[in-house]
């Protein structure tokens, strides 16, 4: 497998039933860490969503949905969700969520389409959350607060399993280093995006890259995103587009910087209409979670996912996502996967 990164003398530092055991103690001390640093509520979501109501997210725009017709309900099309960034922002309207508190949910999905590697799986399983936001709050110093927030968790939680795991040893930094994807050409412009995502998480560790979606001084995108979740076309307080953002960390056993979460501030209804137009999706604008964004019946939110396999992988120091979580791998992974010393589960 081209795409497989087999590290030199990997060897995994807890066996299957102690890895079971820390996964489970991870998802439980995180959940309850991210609650408290954003005062989220846990709520149920569900794994699939009516098409046709604009529920349900398109990630780079691109992705194919799982589908099936429902007997019951005359053949009406379900699809498996992608996330919830859109079913969120309906229950909060729902819930009648206060400013400054939010919602989080266990989002489980199927993306056909991903290309399966160390950290691509068919099987997604993210904590997806949600949180209500004032209209004066929509700038990058708030999105900088939340991230700080989030990365404090994570760190709190590393803490947890070394202390419970000795053989594994801390290795995130402190602090999270923030830069916009501009910023980030104009240090690396001979480079492509993910190389120049590699050389600044190698360099600070932890990093936040701020603005993706939105076309750089190079006429590119750092990565594409749908137009109806998050804001990446207004300008922030730095000069440039974009109030949404990646987290990523450097990652030794890979020598290479892994994504543990996308998030940002969501569009308000004008960010909608403008990303609408740019993308050539002025048709979505009749579909019934835009249609209420527009008729103002949706709070102003920010929201995100952060990967539950993947944190465990980071935290658990795993060279693949399949050694902290089940999923369908092709025989030929698995086979170098098991040479390599990666026991898929």
């Amino acid at each position: 497998m081209s795409k497989l990164i087999k590290p030199a003398d990997y060897t995994a530092l807890l066996t299957l039933n102690q890895t079971e055991q820390a996964i489970k103690k991870i998802k439980d001390f995180f959940l309850s860490s991210l609650s408290t640093e954003l005062r989220l509520s846990r709520v149920t979501a569900p794994l699939f969503v009516l098409r046709g109501l604009g529920i349900n997210d398109d990630l780079n725009g691109v992705e194919r949905p799982v589908s099936f017709p429902i007997k019951d309900m005359g053949d009406a099309t379900a699809e498996v969700v992608h996330s919830l960034a859109k079913w969120k922002r309906l229950t909060l309207a729902e819930y009648q969520t206060q400013p400054g508190f939010g919602i989080v949910t266990d989002m489980n999905a199927i993306r056909a389409d991903e290309e399966l590697d160390n950290l691509h799986s068919l099987y997604v399983d993210q904590w997806d959350w949600e949180r209500v936001l004032l209209a004066e709050n929509r700038n990058e110093a708030y999105l900088r607060r939340i991230v700080r927030k989030i990365y404090c968790a994570i760190l709190r939680t590393e803490f947890y399993v070394c202390e419970n795991y000795p053989q594994l040893k801390p290795y995130l930094p402190e602090d999270i280093h923030f830069i916009h994807s501009e910023e980030l050409l104009k240090l690396y412009p001979d480079k492509t995006p993910k190389e120049r995502e590699d050389l600044i998480c190698k360099t600070y560790g932890a990093v936040f890259i701020i603005g993706i979606g939105g076309k750089l001084s190079n006429g590119e995108v750092h990565d594409n995103r749908a137009p109806d979740y998050d804001d990446w076309s207004s300008p922030n307080e730095s000069g440039f587009l974009g109030l949404n953002g990646d987290l990523l960390v450097w990652y030794p056993i890979l020598n290479r910087s892994i994504e543990l979460s996308s998030m940002g501030i969501r569009v308000d209804k004008e960010a909608l209409v403008r990303q609408l137009a740019l993308q050539g999706k002025e048709e979505r604008k009749e579909l019934y979670f835009h249609q209420r964004l527009l008729n103002d019946t949706l709070p102003l939110t920010i929201g995100g996912g952060i990967g539950q396999s993947r944190l465990c992988m980071v935290l658990l120091h795993k060279a693949h996502i399949g050694e902290t979580q089940a999923s369908i791998w092709p025989e030929e992974m698995r086979r170098e996967c098991k040479e390599a010393g990666m026991q898929l589960i």
